[in-house]
């Protein structure tokens, strides 16, 4: 009999890609083939990333495809991108299908898409292979997705997914509160980009249906309202590296991995990490607020500062700043994030709140200061800190920057209270246990894996 051989398909964000990536390693590790595709511009960052990459491409083939954008076109404009993968993209995978199965090796038996990816389910129904939606984020978020027709209806959108009011909103009791200008595709750039993200959505409502199995990268205790709003999506995770004592892969940019030794240089429970993902750009008031208040806290920091951060070119920080702060903090282009969450030097992680970061916070215990930037990380900022009690929001002021001061007395009242680091302890142990033997997520990763045997 031939091995399953499974065509994985991110979403081209690097939030997207890492937990599918996770996924895959796992499905490796129980003796599948897969084929990993991302388009080609985020092929050749993930695998300049990789520290070793004969190791790690043994074991998974990575591969390519056109996203239909031109090399110099901005990836970060969601709206464009998203249009031209439509337009090219499922062309390209089917080609990529047929030259695999003409080949010597194991044919597609199965694709995985990222939910967002609808199209390549669409294309799998075409080739009649195996389809599995995998959803990396909240499980509230695509139980809001599910919930558009809804939402329309009671009058909450209009149909183009254009807020007419702001109010705030639970889609059911337990479930975190929500912004409705917060929505997903409501706060992701212009109001063409949000429209065509809405219209994404909409479509990818009809391909789900095409799934097999819809697995989501959450677990059953943390989303115990957003599960029986649709038990249709079935809990995996945490996927973590560290579950499966593996290396994490598919960033974007290289892991300095000094900063682990300079982490084990500093007390038990000190360090602020800081760390915004992929995509959050600061202007230069707002960065040297921050640059200042991680000053002003006189405790040592770890802090992630991507060559594309800030909007300017020159030097982002305060004259004489690293100089100043050079004895208790270090300044990394790209963290071992997993790592540095389960160092326990670390005290708490100010984040964007994307739901990598948060399931990898929640996995260590770490209990957040919440600074999100767009997209689902309002929802995620709703559970740490209303529904799980793990973390503080910040205020802006009336120009809409979060001040030093603000930032300094969140982190004098997260680390001052005891309560955070109890409550954050106590969800890694229900995180955790769900990944283990009999743990529900476990249950559920072991049937998905005899249905893909079978």
């Amino acid at each position: 009999m031939s091995n399953t051989h499974i065509i994985a398909v991110p979403f081209p964000a690097q939030g997207h890609v890492i937990p599918l990536m996770e996924l895959s390693q796992c499905l490796v590790n129980h003796g599948f083939t897969v084929t990993f595709v991302n388009t080609e511009y985020n092929h050749k960052r993930v695998v300049n990333a990789l520290a070793d990459e004969s190791q790690f491409t043994d074991r998974i083939h990575l591969v390519s495809l056109p996203d239909g954008l031109e090399p110099w076109e901005d990836r970060n404009e969601l709206g464009q991108l998203c249009e031209a993968i439509q337009r090219i993209m499922p062309g390209k995978l089917e080609e990529l299908i047929e030259k695999i199965n003409e080949g010597k090796g194991d044919k597609v038996t199965c694709v995985i898409a990222d939910e967002s990816s609808g199209w390549a389910l669409e294309v799998a129904e075409k080739q009649n292979i195996r389809r599995v939606a995998f959803w990396p984020a909240a499980a509230a978020l695509l139980a809001l997705q599910f919930s558009i027709p809804k939402l329309i209806h009671e009058g909450i959108i209009n149909d183009d997914g254009t807020v007419p009011r702001s109010q705030i909103m639970q889609l059911a009791p337990n479930m975190p509160t929500m912004k409705t200008a917060d929505f997903v595709w409501a706060c992701i750039g212009d109001l063409t980009t949000q429209k065509i993200v809405f219209q994404v959505m909409v479509r990818n409502n009809k391909t789900v249906k095409l799934a097999e199995w819809i697995v989501c990268n959450s677990a059953y205790e943390l989303e115990l309202a957003a599960f029986a709003m649709a038990p249709e999506m079935l809990p995996i995770g945490p996927l973590l590296a560290s579950s499966r004592l593996g290396n994490s892969a598919g960033y974007f940019w290289p892991q300095d991995s000094t900063c682990l030794q300079w982490l084990d240089q500093q007390p038990a429970c000190s360090v602020i990490y800081v760390a915004f993902g992929s995509f959050t750009v600061f202007d230069r008031t707002q960065f040297q607020e921050l640059a200042l208040a991680l000053e002003l806290s006189q405790r040592p920091f770890l802090w992630v500062v991507r060559p594309d951060i800030t909007d300017k070119r020159s030097d982002p920080y305060p004259e004489g700043y690293q100089d100043r702060v050079a004895s208790r903090g270090l300044m990394v282009g790209w963290a071992p994030q997993q790592k540095v969450l389960a160092h326990p030097s670390i005290a708490c992680f100010l984040s964007h709140c994307g739901w990598n970061s948060t399931m990898e916070g929640v996995s260590n215990g770490v209990p957040f200061l919440c600074w999100p930037y767009f997209a689902d990380q309002f929802l995620n900022e709703s559970y740490i800190c209303d529904v799980w009690k793990v973390g503080l929001k910040f205020n802006k002021n009336e120009s809409g920057i979060i001040p030093q001061e603000e930032i300094n007395k969140k982190v004098e009242q997260l680390l001052g209270d005891e309560n955070f680091k109890v409550r954050a302890s106590k969800l890694k142990e229900m995180a955790m246990t769900n990944t283990k033997e009999g743990g529900q997520s476990h249950r559920i990763f072991k049937n998905f894996i005899e249905w893909m045997k079978a």
